[in-house]
């Protein structure tokens, strides 16, 4: 019986029933669809059907647009047919939260609809209810006479359907019996899957979506054990992010939960919900799955080799892995970055500016931000003057030996080469070793000696998986020594570079795999920087790019909290107010919050529930009007937007979450 595995030493994807959307096959081994949402007011038809071309153009296989009540269901009779006048065939999906009638209206119109069960029937009021056995049962009955109906008539007319569970939308009745969980999202979609196959109905696709990439990744394995447990069998699963933001958080926390699941196998469908326009959110989608699928995959299908290992660890609930202690990496610390400076010929002050320490030459002071780097890799090279206190250096053997300050640098050795060296730190040494080929002995002296950080990376195409194995091995065999895990990448672009760098890092840092994060790549390479808007030499160095995308990924995967944090919804034709500008004044007064989370929704839908866990939030309520948040409880209602940064600012510092720059 299938189901998430960890133990995969090739990549081979999961099997899942093929559904029919219009002319699209999705599941059953055909390729990763790519899709998108509009932005525009469904009601205005010719506007929303030009940014659906601008998307379809763009690359995305089916276009998914709001239908909020009837009259905005009963236009997408009008969308869909001016966008086959064109000669776009295209399947469209209705996007339903609230409201099961107009579900009811677009499922005899488009080729797909998606409902929420965290709202289709239930409603959310924040309450803690209590429930007997005979009262849940029910509520379930309940539901069914409410949702039955859509399920025929998506029968009758060949409508796919995505049962789309939100993390921050589960009902409060599904709160109350299983909490704010990932296994309370599995039993949310599951009902309503239960009830659909009741009545033989299987054209079924299903997400589980979070803005915390930890907590999807796990309700989605979670759902797939629960399906063939239950079913023997798996739905196509649609895989995203949701309120992922912009810029290059919302690119690396995308990448980190979807390229995760991806890299098991997992998921037939993505969508990637940037605060951007539609269509700048294709060719990031086609920067994921090309990895997995095309000419130039790297990932090839093919049969998976089971490892004949237990997995010593849970892949559906978070737990860092035990180590010892080793300086200041491992247990009981955060996970450390090491910036690479390799390839800098002779290293001076200024080359410390982007990765968070400046220098005053005229007090002769260092200032240290929330984002620096911990530790310089300069292979054979010495720093030439004295550095801040909270800074060490990795560097060469043979350069640490011509050192005398051997407390604040230490050696690299290349595997073997540590068994034979005639002199080793007291302190730490830096084992590096390729996972697609470790040698035992290696590991068999590692064991005993708690000087050694092990720096892991993998020869192999599925590089991932190679060094989760390795590391699952080194928990079977009892050996606690603290790992960096070294990513490098030869990609082209920054855009790629971001995905490539989140995807193989995040997914171990998901899993509790990882005390350290060493990112390379090679800057002259670099053809394509754009991203966004933003050039490669307005960020200044390679340097930084680097040290900001280690710290994003470390953020994102909640395991290193070095900056504010937005929840962003994407915007769609719900939205009442200028997303994008307003996330970015937003971000502009606030961005120096170390770890505040901020959500910025453009309604309702997307309001207190999709908030999930930040701490505040900025979210639209009426036409230029604007509700604030403490958590999930209301503390402003529908202040003018002119104002309502300003607003925002002024409930920060009441309750002591702002800090002057």
């Amino acid at each position: 019986m299938q189901e998430y595995s960890a133990s995969l030493t090739s990549y081979q994807r999961l099997k899942t029933r093929e559904v029919k959307i219009g002319n699209l096959l999705l599941g059953n081994g055909h390729p990763i669809r790519i899709q998108t949402m509009t932005t525009t007011d469904t009601m205005d038809t010719m506007a929303t059907v030009e940014q659906s071309i601008r998307c379809i153009e763009a690359g995305a296989e089916l276009v998914r647009i709001t239908a909020p009540s009837k009259k905005e269901a009963e236009n997408l009779q009008n969308i869909k047919d001016e966008l086959r006048r064109r000669g776009y065939d295209t399947p469209l999906v209705a996007d339903i939260h609230f409201t099961p009638n107009a579900a009811e209206i677009a499922a005899r119109i488009v080729e797909k609809v998606r409902v929420n069960p965290g709202n289709y029937v239930d409603k959310k009021k924040f309450e803690q209810l209590e429930y007997t056995d005979a009262e849940y049962a029910e509520e379930i009955e309940r539901i069914r006479e409410r949702f039955t109906p859509l399920v025929k008539i998506c029968k009758e007319h060949g409508t796919a359907m995505r049962i789309g569970t939100n993390h921050g939308s589960l009902s409060d009745r599904i709160m109350s019996r299983y909490g704010d969980t990932a296994i309370g999202m599995v039993e949310s979609a599951m009902e309503f899957l239960r009830i659909a196959r009741s009545e033989d109905y299987h054209e079924i696709i299903l997400s589980m979506k979070s803005s915390n990439p930890q907590v999807m990744v796990q309700a989605y394995r979670l759902l797939i054990k629960h399906m063939m447990e239950e079913f023997g069998e798996c739905y196509p699963l649609h895989l995203g992010v949701t309120e992922a933001g912009d810029g290059e958080d919302g690119r690396i926390k995308s990448a980190i939960g979807i390229g995760t699941l991806l890299e098991d196998g997992i998921g037939d469908t993505i969508r990637v919900s940037l605060t951007e326009d539609p269509e700048l959110e294709i060719p990031v989608c086609k920067d994921i799955v090309k990895r997995y699928q095309g000419p130039d995959a790297k990932m090839k299908a093919g049969t998976a080799v089971v490892i004949p290992i237990k997995l010593q660890y849970s892949p559906y609930q978070y737990q860092r892995r035990d180590t010892n202690t080793v300086s200041n990496i491992g247990k009981g610390h955060v996970p450390i970055v090491v910036a690479d400076f390799m390839e800098t010929a002779s290293i001076t002050h200024q080359h410390l500016q982007p990765v968070g320490y400046t220098y005053n030459e005229a007090t002769d002071k260092w200032t240290i931000g929330d984002a620096a780097a911990d530790y310089l890799f300069t292979a054979d090279k010495t720093i030439p003057f004295a550095l801040p206190g909270t800074v060490k250096v990795l560097c060469s053997y043979n350069t640490w030996l011509t050192v005398a300050d051997h407390e604040k640098y230490f050696p690299v050795y290349q595997g073997a080469a540590y068994i034979n060296a005639a002199k080793k730190s007291a302190i730490m040494n830096v084992v590096v070793i390729d996972a697609n080929n470790p040698v035992q002995h290696i590991l068999d002296v590692v064991k005993t000696d708690h000087t050694v950080v092990l720096c892991l990376y993998s020869s192999a195409a599925n590089s991932m998986q190679s060094v989760r194995n390795l590391v699952n091995d080194l928990m079977q065999s009892g050996i606690t020594a603290p790992v960096i895990l070294a990513v490098e990448s030869s990609h082209v672009s920054i855009d790629e570079q971001l995905i490539h760098f989140a995807t193989e890092s995040g997914a171990l840092l998901l899993d509790g795999m990882g005390d350290g994060l060493w990112l390379m790549n090679d800057p002259s390479k670099i053809v394509n920087a754009k991203i966004t808007g933003r050039t490669y030499l307005e960020m200044k160095s390679n340097h930084q790019f680097i040290n900001n995308t280690s710290f994003s990924i470390l953020q994102a995967t909640r395991t290193r909290i070095s900056k504010t944090e937005y929840i962003s919804c994407p915007s769609c034709g719900r939205t009442l107010f200028d997303l994008q500008e307003t996330t970015a004044k937003i971000r502009s007064v606030t961005h120096h919050l170390k770890g505040v989370k901020i959500a910025i929704m453009g309604c309702i839908v997307n309001g207190p529930g999709e908030m999930a866990d930040a701490d505040f939030g900025y979210v639209g309520s009426g036409p230029g009007k604007i509700t604030l948040y403490r958590g999930k409880e209301i503390v402003k209602r529908n202040i003018d937007s002119a104002i309502a940064v300003d607003e925002l600012i002024t409930l920060l510092k009441e309750n002591e979450a702002w800090v002057d720059i």
